[in-house]
């Protein structure tokens, strides 16, 4: 067996392979080409233009499958950026090769699949984390740390929302239906309920859901509202809404989820350009055409953002106070008033993902965002859909406890 794992302690970049080449690929991509502790070193994708781009741009070596990537000994970790529904299959294989697996969200689309996943990683020896998910971002682990100082006491509710034009974005047929893992439980709900449950200790005890899915033309979950209560005593709401209306950047000082300022039409852009979209076929293209190594590709601004992604407004009411998480850092409000908490904007976009890989891979930390924490997230989404199919409440079993870091 190939095993290219180095050392807990060394100080050389993190050597990664990358499956998948594309849309997940294309965000992460300023992150990659800024942050020093990781090198690209090899790729697949099944589009030839994405393969060369990936060469030119990284001098890596461009393979011909995931099972070449996999056995090339200069890979360490594999990013694994396919489609949901091929995550436990690419993790069981990087795992039989030696190789560490660092997996987009969502983590699979059933339960069996994410078990697999884990069994498999534990069974080789590697590591296993899941991201990006916004629960990474800077002010979402800012209030987490000051939840954890103590200062404002337990967190008792936390409120999350968002409006965005997501089914409306250039979409593959399986994209529309939930079945294949469409829709924006699945996609969506994976940020928000990992950022939810970080925020109010993560063990989810009771989800009740309704999902709205009102556009015949996008034949999948557009919105959701859950409750939730955890076994702490706290409980929390979330609300998504991806039909492309309202859009509640315009609450977060116009910063886009992606750290930038946004421009508030947006939305109806979107809406206009899928209107000259002529059929499932065109569509599929022109989401590919956007993408790393296609057409319509554009590479990422040189500058550095001013400002912490997000996933929209979060507030978190705690017994001495209330948490509101900005683009810039937590707004407290408490006793004493109000202040603004600044967060540290990475240098790099999604810097902080880095900085969990880092510390699993060259510190011998255990990740935050590991296997069982993230398939207790997709519990959650998937009691979300089962709640609204039933009209009933429903009892996760798998939840993980957030547990503080040794140093906070």
């Amino acid at each position: 067996m190939n095993n290219a794992r180095s050392p807990s302690g060394s100080s050389a970049p993190i050597r990664l392979g990358v499956l998948g080449l594309g849309r997940a690929f294309t965000l992460m991509l300023p992150t990659f080409l800024g942050d020093r502790r990781v090198k690209l070193v090899a790729a697949f994708d099944p589009r030839p233009g994405a393969r060369t781009a990936f060469e030119q741009t990284f001098g890596g070596t461009a393979h011909q499958s995931p099972e070449a990537l996999c056995a090339d000994s200069s890979v360490e970790w594999v990013y694994i950026a396919t489609p949901h529904q091929m995550h436990a299959e690419h993790v069981a294989l990087a795992a039989s090769l030696g190789k560490s697996a660092l997996v987009e969200k969502p983590m699979a689309i059933d339960i069996d699949d994410c078990t697999r996943m884990i069994e498999a990683c534990q069974q080789s020896g590697v590591q296993l984390i899941i991201g990006h998910s916004h629960s990474f971002n800077a002010p979402v682990l800012l209030a987490r740390r000051m939840i954890d100082s103590g200062e404002f006491g337990e967190a008792r509710l936390v409120h999350a929302m968002q409006y965005t034009d997501f089914l409306y974005r250039p979409r593959r047929p399986e994209e529309l239906d939930t079945s294949r893992g469409g829709g924006v439980v699945f996609s969506q709900a994976a940020h928000q309920i990992d950022v939810v449950r970080l925020l109010a200790g993560g063990l989810t005890t009771q989800v009740r859901a309704v999902t709205g899915a009102w556009d015949s033309a996008r034949p999948t979950e557009g919105a959701f509202s859950a409750l939730l209560n955890f076994a702490n005593g706290a409980f929390a709401s979330v609300t998504y809404n991806g039909y492309g209306f309202y859009d509640t950047d315009a609450l977060m000082d116009g910063i886009g989820e992606m750290g930038r300022p946004k421009d508030p039409g947006a939305h109806h852009q979107t809406k206009q350009r899928l209107a000259k979209v002529e059929d499932e076929l065109q569509e599929a293209i022109l989401k590919a055409e956007r993408n790393f190594g296609g057409s319509l590709y554009t590479a990422p601004p040189e500058t550095s953002p001013e400002a912490c992604q997000h996933f929209g407004p979060v507030l978190v009411s705690c017994e001495g106070g209330d948490l509101r998480l900005t683009p810039s850092g937590v707004h407290v409000f408490d006793k004493s008033g109000s202040r603004l908490v600044k967060a540290t904007v990475p240098p790099v976009p999604r810097g902080e993902v880095v900085d969990e890989l880092w510390g699993v891979a060259r510190e011998g930390r255990a990740p935050l965002h590991s296997g069982p924490w993230s398939r207790a997230t997709l519990e959650v989404c998937l009691a979300m859909l089962e709640s609204s199919r039933r009209s009933v409440d429903i009892m996760p079993k798998l939840q993980v406890g957030y547990l503080p870091p040794p140093h906070a």
